[in-house]
């Protein structure tokens, strides 16, 4: 399978990805929700941060973005830049990794920045895009600290337009954030490759097929 296809296998597995009837922050009522944070053991975590450090790879080699260190916001983007950069390290990319605090600390080093000093050029490490916030503000610690953000690795892009029930954008957040800052969005899949995924005849695939309807309508309601 591709690595899109394992992914979306493994977050099935996990639970990670659930079919049905959710209500999104935008007020939309999904056909699927997506939660990272039910990746909650360690072998869970390991093979999620493969799945990231396969990714990042990959887009290097595809001439995508060009990377020195990662840095994940607070407070998700934490674990997840601690089991990509030791992902990047078994597969022969051992760079530095850091992560911010909510709040400056005002003993010992102080500040918010935990970890390796930001330098270079820096890759954002999170769960999804939705409104951009979090990667607004890792933008800004970026550059306060002197380093260029190169790029946001994120696991999945909805691919849908922003806004929220009603009065919708042009655009994805995703596509907002790559016209704003002038850098790639890299994500491990998107809603196109689930959607492709439930053609597949694995178990897990033909189990989401009969979702495949419901998937199909939300994208064409809502898909930037």
């Amino acid at each position: 399978m591709s690595l899109q296809n394992q992914f979306i296998d493994f977050a099935l597995e996990t639970d990670v990805l659930r079919f049905g009837e959710f209500k999104t922050k935008a007020g939309r009522l999904s056909p699927y929700f997506f939660n990272l944070g039910l990746f909650n053991t360690g072998s869970t975590l390991s093979r999620l941060g493969e799945f990231y450090a396969k990714a990042l790879l990959k887009a290097r080699e595809e001439g995508r973005i060009e990377f020195d260190m990662i840095f994940g916001p607070a407070y998700k983007g934490i674990p997840l830049a601690a089991a990509v950069a030791i992902k990047l390290a078994e597969m022969g990319c051992d760079i530095p990794y850091a992560f911010n605090r909510k709040e400056a600390k005002d003993h010992g080093e102080g500040g918010t920045i935990v970890g390796a000093p930001l330098k270079g050029r820096v890759v954002v490490i999170d769960d999804v895009i939705s409104a951009g916030t979090s990667v607004r503000e890792s933008v800004q610690l970026i550059e306060q600290a002197g380093a260029t953000p190169c790029g946001v690795l994120i696991a999945l892009d909805r691919m849908e337009k922003g806004g929220n029930a009603v009065e919708m954008t042009e655009t994805s957040a995703v596509q907002d954030v790559e016209k704003k800052f002038n850098m790639p969005v890299v994500s491990i899949m998107n809603l196109k490759d689930l959607l492709a995924f439930m053609d597949q005849d694995t178990p897990r695939a033909v189990e989401a097929r009969q979702f495949k309807e419901a998937v199909t309508a939300y994208r064409e309601k809502y898909g930037a």
